[in-house]
């Protein structure tokens, strides 16, 4: 059969991920030191994971409702009116998601029609894109410099927008430069997006994890910004819940409403045992000052600062990253990109990072390397690292 006439010609012809493609081959190889996967290495913290044991020794292993469990959001709605400033009712403007993931493809669904285009700022996190082209959109690409530490500009933006421009994508901190935007920052993009009557993507998953007396500001607490802004998070990162697979996405009740139907007809509901851990978070979180969080963002710092001291002591040009857990060094002083230099740091030394490329073109001097690891293996890595770049000087 010829399969190729009978797929989705858009789905069909999308490159895989360019950060699981690579990984796929440092998996093959025995004794690799990996810098690349974005995961805490923390363990999900007990109290987190005992209530969703408990929620299913007890029997709770039926559907929620489509939404999520109507106490988790308002639990989430209780969290972000402190966290963000801005609130959101639990009943019509809160859904329970798979992942943040599943509300972004959800949210773009819900937005994005053939004809639009959705500027998408770059280096970014390698799903945007691919999402935005299946439901028939064009990804735009706008490119944040090293020089602007990576942060969207009001004049690039501006510059990118056309008549079908519909929406932009906000993704600060920024996976995978570490780049954040403060709330000056955003109230220099804010009257662009106002002008020119755009949506918002704000992927807000790596919002508590800002270090070096940074503050973070969601773009839906300015003025004017709420009633086009969908906040899109969720618990994998600051709460080191990855594998629970739990985020929510929020948003006027208008554009809820039709979220709502495409989480209904692709999800039903995200996992229960999975949403009473996350209701256990907030409210363990919210009671104790949110202690778990803030010692894994300590320690998160401590390694931040020590990686990226070091690569700038190597000669590999890295601005400080404020946010996430990845620095961003680049590595056009070798004489090769991004891919070039993973593919033969692997080779050499059996190191393992990321290629810029897999984040965009404007990313391809560049390569990813995540601090969610220990000082012991970061340190390790960065030790084969000085070992390849003084053998490349030979």
């Amino acid at each position: 059969m010829d399969y190729s006439s009978k797929l989705n010609p858009v789905a069909r012809d999308m490159k895989p991920s360019g950060i699981r493609k690579f990984f796929e081959i440092a998996a093959t190889r025995k004794d690799c030191i990996s810098l690349g996967v974005g995961e805490p290495d923390f363990v999900t913290p007990e109290k987190f994971s005992r209530a969703g044991i408990n929620s299913i020794l007890e029997g709770k292993t039926q559907y929620t409702a489509n939404a999520g469990l109507i106490q988790l959001r308002r639990a989430i709605s209780e969290y972000l009116d402190g966290f963000i400033g801005v609130h959101y009712d639990p009943a019509s403007e809160i859904i329970v998601t798979v992942g943040a993931s599943e509300g972004l493809d959800a949210a773009f669904r819900a937005i994005c029609a053939p004809g639009d285009e959705i500027l998408v700022p770059e280096p970014c996190f390698v799903c945007y894109a691919p999402l935005v082209s299946l439901t028939g959109a064009t990804p735009v690409p706008v490119r944040c410099t090293i020089e602007n530490e990576f942060k969207l500009d009001a004049a690039a933006l501006e510059a990118a927008i056309t008549p079908r421009t519909k929406a932009v994508v906000v993704a600060f901190p920024n996976n995978p430069t570490g780049g954040i935007m403060e709330k000056s920052d955003l109230e220099k993009i804010a009257p662009v997006i106002l002008k020119h009557d755009l949506m918002v993507f704000s992927d807000e998953i790596y919002g508590e994890l800002v270090y070096g007396g940074a503050k973070f500001t969601s773009i839906a607490s300015l003025e004017g910004m709420r009633e086009r802004t969908i906040v899109l998070s969720g618990f994998s990162k600051a709460f080191a819940m990855t594998g629970w697979r739990l985020g929510y996405i929020c948003a006027p009740r208008p554009i809820m409403d039709v979220v709502y139907k495409i989480h209904q007809y692709a999800i039903m509901c995200a996992p229960t045992a999975a949403q009473y851990a996350a209701l256990a978070a907030l409210e363990v979180s919210m009671g104790d000052g949110f202690l778990e969080v803030s010692e894994m963002r300590a320690k998160y710092d401590e390694r931040r600062r020590y990686l990226v001291d070091r690569l700038n002591a190597l000669g590999l040009t890295c601005f400080e990253p404020r946010g996430a857990f990845y620095a961003f060094p680049c590595v056009a002083s070798t004489g090769m990109d991004g891919e070039q230099f993973a593919l033969a740091l692997l080779d050499a030394k059996n190191v393992a990072v990321v290629p810029g490329s897999a984040f965009g073109d404007s990313g391809k001097d560049f390569v990813r390397i995540s601090y969610a690891y220990s000082v012991d293996a970061i340190k390790t890595a960065l030790d084969k690292i000085e070992e390849f770049l003084a053998e490349l000087k030979k």
